[in-house]
């Protein structure tokens, strides 16, 4: 694969945890209060419904048991663990613990996909790590060990799911929206009764909340989980990994500009080094 395609899918992949990284101003501008599962739950289920429509197709034979464990750990398990770290930790300290996902791929792509840990790889996760903490570490960051392990927990579902997807791949004939509408609805499906036990459906529901959960849907899952798996079946696992970072840099800069947060220079430097973190992890030529 030539220098400039390979540049240009890792661009396109990286506007996918670039839009997740939108999903914290959505959800404290426009979302109902208190309800992580409700938004966790409106961004997969709706999207994943439209493409499965639209792809008129349902797995078949072993990929029943492969969709059903995609689903629940690049969708279902990931987005509730998420929350869970969200609502037990400061944004920062839960940033940090998830930015061990590089590192389990890292890891699990040798058992799996028969790759080999190079120092270089190694190197670059400790800086992506070292980056995140810079960028989103306050002073007063508090761990609590439900909020550790749940976010720990979390980035080990999407690590094993981003590695099991790059060894399966997809289905001969399935189109990246069909497989993705797979995942979206599986997941969206394990979310749906969670969430009406623990939290239950809103008393009444505004313009800017139909909004907030038509953004999730349509942009935070439909489209970005489209491009994510195109760009992991087109470039190296732990590549595609590395682009998480721009997750929370993202949702840094839209605080910087659209909520008037301020950037300290450690922050200003954590960035800088997500960014060379995330440049140096993907591929020259393939």
């Amino acid at each position: 694969m030539r220098a400039n395609q390979v540049l240009a899918d890792s661009a396109l992949t990286a506007l996918a945890p670039a839009v997740w990284g939108s999903t914290y101003l959505v959800t404290t501008e426009l979302l109902p209060p208190d309800r992580p599962l409700l938004a966790a739950t409106a961004r997969a289920l709706p999207a994943g419904l439209v493409l499965l429509a639209v792809g008129r197709r349902l797995p078949r034979g072993i990929w029943w048991w492969r969709a059903l464990v995609l689903g629940v750990l690049n969708i279902g398990a990931f987005f509730y663990l998420l929350f869970v770290a969200a609502y037990h930790l400061p944004g920062g300290v839960a940033a940090l613990v998830g930015s061990v996902q590089p590192m389990l791929v890292l890891v699990l792509s040798v058992p799996l996909l028969k790759a080999r840990i190079k120092a270089v790889q190694a190197a670059t996760c400790a800086l992506g790590a070292a980056g995140i903490g810079l960028l989103v570490l306050g002073p007063r960051a508090g761990l609590d060990a439900v909020g550790i392990g749940a976010g720990l927990l979390g980035a080990a579902s999407m690590a094993t799911g981003i590695v099991l997807a790059k060894r399966w791949g997809r289905p001969a004939g399935v189109g990246v929206l069909t497989f993705t509408g797979w995942q979206l609805t599986v997941g969206g499906l394990v979310l749906a009764p969670v969430m009406l036990i623990g939290e239950g459906l809103p008393a009444t529901v505004t313009g800017a909340n139909l909004a907030g959960f038509a953004y999730l849907s349509v942009v935070g899952a439909l489209f970005a989980y489209a491009i994510w798996f195109r760009g992991l079946e087109r470039l190296p696992a732990l590549s595609v990994s590395f682009l998480s970072f721009t997750s929370p840099l993202a949702a840094t800069v839209l605080g910087y500009v659209v909520l008037g947060q301020t950037l300290s220079a450690v922050q200003i430097a954590g960035a800088l080094a997500v960014v060379a973190a995330v440049v140096l992890a993907q591929p020259r030529r393939r």
